[in-house]
């Protein structure tokens, strides 16, 4: 299994980088970072750990339901430089970071131990979250550094507890950070930065025996709660467990997997389908997944959760008093799902979907009220579910920060259950690889995800419906939003050869490019193929030296005890 794979630590960015024919521009960059790291801290970064962002080829918002998602890594990426400072001359744990980026302002920060409640007072030991190490994060004001942050909460907590008998302290480090993946464009930049936060401080701590590429995605998920999103994992899968040349069949339930699946036209070999390729457009519309979480992202998470319960209700499901089921446990128990979980191979969960299209039409409410609402009101909502109301704020809604005057149960359900079956389509698809019209089914299951994003999960917006439409109008086989959405970027999948003539014709008729040119055009619209995930570098020393041309990059490692020297 993929999740149960080590990190890997790699000895050639040529290998990293592997198929995507831009190894040169990449030794570059990381050869700036090791650069700039001296320049700043007057000593070379003993590790570098890499994080790519990712695109959600489909599934949508499913993530969180527990049902499976294709999402694939991209060549952009968050870098993360660090070397260990003196500790007998900073503070155990301190952190001085810096961003290459001129609008960041470096930050240094220092874990306090945090108090537990006292015996005796406060609810029950058992419904405690006992926070050992604390660092600030204003949820309401994000910072770049509280991504940071949030990565180094988790390696405290889980690997240097303060009940230990002879106490381990954290050392302390500088870390310089540098990257390409564009924020708030739904390309995973917040994911990306945690999960390359979560590795280097396991790495500068020595803590990485044992963490398998599972144990990585787990803590990025659980570390990126610290700054206010509560991410249901596709993300940091696709980051940290992808590979080159494929897209990920990544699943939830009943444990993490992770599955690579080939696209069509992928192999060398391939004559009769052409070779796919993934546009991936910025609408140019920032999409802060944490600062709007509350009525945007914690409130869809919030919906398909009360809807799986009540929809439970409604088929005489099995539901426990104060359970808070999702909708993927819904299809199991309405297909008696075996505990350890149907085949890949099985066509059950195919069969219960189906079923549960059809069944979720019970969530329907009878009539829109006077605003046009197909939702309920919360009163109806804590009704429906069969709670008191107290315990009913205390499953759903204690713990998460939303706010709505209407639930769209009917409509979030829907979107869930159908984008499932579309992305066990979609995968049915890539699994025949050289059919003819495999890009065009692909495309057409694009195109639906897309619609039903917009009008069901309602989490498109005006310029990703109308960037979504030029797409397809100027030759894509299918064109859909990617990541939380509300802004950011779609993906367009398009033949290999015709890469040039779409970037020209896309750029013509979205205005907001009309007038980008040159590098500022290519940060906006690029075509991307799948990358690898998440990795590290440990260096003794850093420095590239181009062997062949310009051009052609090679590059001579040796290994000096457990590090890596590149020469």
């Amino acid at each position: 299994m993929a999740a149960q794979l080590p990190i890997p630590v790699y000895t050639s960015l040529e290998t990293l980088y592997a198929d995507l024919g831009t190894a040169t521009n990449h030794a570059a960059r990381w050869n700036d970072l090791a650069e700039e790291f001296q320049k700043r801290f007057g000593r070379r970064p003993t590790h570098i750990a890499r994080a790519p962002g990712r695109v959600n080829l489909i599934g949508e918002h499913i993530d969180y339901a527990l049902f499976g998602v294709l999402p694939a890594a991209i060549e952009r990426d968050i870098l993360i430089a660090c070397a260990p400072r003196d500790p007998s001359l900073y503070p155990r744990g301190d952190v001085n970071a810096h961003n290459l980026h001129h609008k960041y302002t470096p930050q240094s920060f220092t874990p306090t131990k945090k108090r537990s409640n006292s015996i005796g007072s406060g609810p029950p030991e058992e419904e405690v979250h006992v926070e050992e190490w604390h660092l600030d994060i204003d949820k309401k004001e994000l910072r770049w550094e509280s991504y940071v942050k949030a990565g180094y909460y988790g390696v405290l907590n889980r690997f240097f507890p303060t009940s230990a008998t002879e106490l381990e302290h954290p050392i302390p480090v500088d870390l310089l950070v540098t990257g390409t993946v564009p924020a708030g464009s739904g390309l995973s930049s917040s994911a990306a930065m945690v999960v390359a936060s979560t590795l280097v401080f396991l790495a500068a701590n020595d803590k990485l025996d044992g963490v398998t590429k599972g144990t990585l995605v787990e803590m990025s998920m659980e570390n990126e709660k610290r700054v206010g999103v509560n991410s249901g994992g596709m993300d940091q899968a696709a980051s940290v467990i992808s590979t080159p040349a494929s897209a990920l069949y990544v699943t939830f339930y009943p444990r993490l997997a992770a599955t690579p699946v080939a696209l069509p036209g992928s192999s060398a070999s391939s004559t009769s389908s052409p070779r796919a390729v993934f546009i991936l457009a910025n609408s140019l519309v920032t999409s802060e997944k944490a600062v709007h979480a509350r009525t945007r992202y914690n409130l869809r998470v919030v919906e398909t959760l009360a809807a799986a319960r009540i929809l439970a209700l409604h088929l005489g499901l099995s539901v426990g008093p104060r359970e808070r089921l999702t909708l993927r446990q819904v299809v199991g128990r309405l297909g008696q799902e075996p505990e350890e979980g149907w085949a890949e191979d099985d066509e059950s969960l195919r069969t219960t979907l189906r079923l549960a299209v059809k069944e979720v039409e019970r969530l329907r409410p009878a009539s829109a009220d006077q605003d046009g609402q197909e939702g309920v009101t919360l009163e109806e909502m804590v009704k429906l579910s069969g709670m008191p109301k107290a315990e009913f704020r205390e499953v759903y809604l204690d713990w998460i920060d939303v706010e709505a005057t209407h639930f769209q149960l009917y409509k979030r359900a829907k979107h869930v259950f159908t984008e499932a079956l579309r992305v066990l389509q979609f995968r049915e698809v890539c699994a025949r690889q050289d059919a003819d019209d495999a890009l065009k089914e692909l495309g057409d299951l694009m195109n639906a995800s897309q619609t039903s994003c917009s009008r069901d999960f309602d989490c498109s917006c005006a310029e990703l419906d109308q960037l979504t439409k030029i797409a397809r109008d100027a030759g894509a086989y299918g064109s859909r939003l990617t990541g939380a959405g509300w802004g950011g970027c779609t993906v367009s999948l398009i033949a290999e050869d015709n890469v040039s003539s779409f970037i020209e014709k896309l750029t013509a008729a979205y205005p907001p490019y009309n007038n980008l040119k040159g590098d500022a055009l290519s940060e906006v619209i690029f075509a991307t193929k799948p990358s690898s995930g998440a990795c590290g570098m440990w260096l003794s020393s850093f420095r590239l030296r181009s062997l062949i041309s310009p051009t052609t990059l090679s590059i001579q490692v040796r290994r000096v005890g457990r590090e890596i020297e590149l020469m």
